[in-house]
Formats: structure tokens, sequence, C-alpha cells
């Protein structure tokens, strides 16, 4: 059985690690340089390391509970005591190492922009720059928008009632160390989330720091440039620490367009009506790690019951 998985992200590497141990060799495609999608870490010169996307690891389900428990063992995450009084989980050295746990061994395709889903009297046929195959099985992992781009018409039901808020992330280095809580969380304030990233476990740099804005506060200011973005979370996180442009070191800003669900689609996954190609991501069932895990898990099971 060939199959195919469109994207890196949590959903779609649970989904390739689950057929993969049950013997099956799906092929992963991404559009991106590396994996993991939002469970991202960004290295500037200098030395620095940011965890740019999500920050730490949830869990409330036995399942991937002990998927933790098996990769904190292998060593790629570890339990955060961030002072706030909350266990966390994050990954180490960086976030993107639970994907690449996952991603062990997995027949990977980064820089492959998936253009075209075409079903075929032989399967399904993908292309990008170049064909890339005919498939029996297709699982599409990607945010909404482009998921409906390239096989929505497909699938046996309409998408179009997931609603995604945007995030807008500032990574700053400091020349000196900063006395402030290592999280500091504001949900009604500009900077909704800031974290001493260098205080996770694992981490080599100091003074490296994350400061995520509002949804609302995104959502304004989405469209600017991601200098302009910059400049402005920079100013925010100057005044509320009470600190001077001469304390920075290196600062840069990323968008999240499509960075948190707001209202899921309250189901695992979608199929289409022969149940070959399959659609999901976080957007099925929340916002959290263990939410993508869960719906690329659900493919991966759906899958094998009908092999």
């Amino acid at each position: 059985m060939k199959i195919a998985i469109i994207g890196s992200g949590m959903s779609g590497l649970a989904c390739a690690n689950r057929l993969s141990k049950a013997g099956l060799t799906p092929t992963v495609f991404d559009k991106g340089r590396g994996i993991g999608g939002r469970m991202a870490t960004r290295r500037a010169d200098g030395g620095f390391q940011f965890d740019h996307g999500a920050q730490i690891i949830p869990s409330e389900t036995e399942g991937f509970r002990a998927l933790l428990e098996e990769a904190k063992a292998a060593g790629h995450v570890a339990d955060w005591d961030s002072g706030d009084g909350k266990p966390h989980v994050v990954g180490t050295p960086g976030m993107t190492a639970l994907t690449k746990y996952l991603a062990h061994g997995l027949d990977l395709h980064q820089q492959t922009e998936v253009t075209s889903v075409t079903q075929t009297n032989a399967g399904w046929e993908l292309t990008a720059d170049q064909p890339l195959g005919i498939f029996d099985h297709v699982v599409c992992t990607a945010p909404v928008p482009q998921t409906n781009k390239l096989v929505g018409p497909a699938l046996s039901d309409p998408l179009d009632r997931v609603v995604y808020a945007p995030s807008l992330t500032l990574m700053v280095a400091l020349k000196r160390p900063l006395d402030a809580p290592a999280t500091q969380t504001n949900p009604t304030d500009a900077l909704a989330w800031i974290a001493h990233d260098s205080a996770k476990p694992g981490r080599s740099t100091e003074n490296c720091w994350v400061a995520q804005a509002s949804a609302d506060w995104s959502a304004t200011h989405l469209e600017l440039s991601k200098d302009e973005i910059a400049t402005r979370m920079l100013d925010l996180f100057l005044t509320h620490h009470r600190l001077d442009a001469t304390d920075v070191a290196y600062a840069t800003a990323h968008r999240w367009r499509y960075a948190l669900v707001t209202e899921p689609l309250g189901q695992p996954y979608v199929k289409s009506h022969d149940g070959t190609l399959y659609a999901g991501g976080d957007w099925c069932l929340g916002p959290r790690i263990e939410h993508a895990w869960q719906s690329g898990t659900a493919i991966a099971d759906d899958i094998l019951r009908s092999a």
C-alpha cells in the first residue's frame, strides 16, 4: 500500500510514525526546510536559540502521556519548572525535538510543495514542481485554507466552520540578564505570553526571550512587514521590562497566520467518500500539540483498519 502524507508537523508525523510501526512505508512531503510545523526552534547568528511557536507540551490523554514518557526516556523532552507552580514539558534541546523523535527512520521529503492532488483510475496522483507518483491513500495535514485548495472538493464534509486566530512572535536576545519571571502570562495584554526561553532545560544560550502577542493585537498588525512587527513588539517588550534598546543583542519576529484554532471541526479527521483521502490536523480537535497528535494517530488507525 502506497501512502502519501502532506505535512511534517505533529499530525503528519504522528500518522506516519503509527503507520511505520505497523509495517507500512508512508512517504511524507513538506514544503518547508525543517519538520515540526509550529513546534519550531529558530537558531540565529550569535548562537541564539528560540522556541518561536508552541511553548510547552500539555497532555491530558493516556496515549499522548505515554508518548511523552517514551520521548523523555530517550532525552527528547524534559520537565521544566518555570516557577509558575505548574508542571510543564518541553522539547530538548528545542521544541522540534519531539517531532524529530517521531520522524526517525521515516521517508521524508522536505522543500517539496505539493501543488495538486488528482484522483485517477490508478490512485491519487501528486505533483510538485515535478510528478511525485501515484498513491493508494493520501493524508493532508496542512492548515484548512491549504487543505481546501488541495483536496477540499474531494472531502465528504466541508471545513468552513474551522476558525483560526493568528499569532505574532518576537524573539529577542539581551546583552545582560533580566530579573523577571521565566513565564509571564496576561491574555488581555498586547504581549499575552513572555517566556525566558534560555531557562528551559537543555538550552545552550542565555538571555533569549520569546514574546507572543494576543490574538487581537496579532490580527490588527498581521499584515505589517516582519521588520515593522519586530519593531513594535520590541518596543512593547522593552517598555514592559524597563529596558533600553542598547540592551538588545538580537531581535526578529515571526508571523503565524494559522496559529491557534479557536473553533475546531469537532472530529478527529475528514475523509473522502471512498475512504482513500484524509484530511486532519490540530484544526480538527483543538489548538494543542496533543490535539494534532490525536488527529494524525486516528487517521493512521483508520487506514490500518481498512488495510
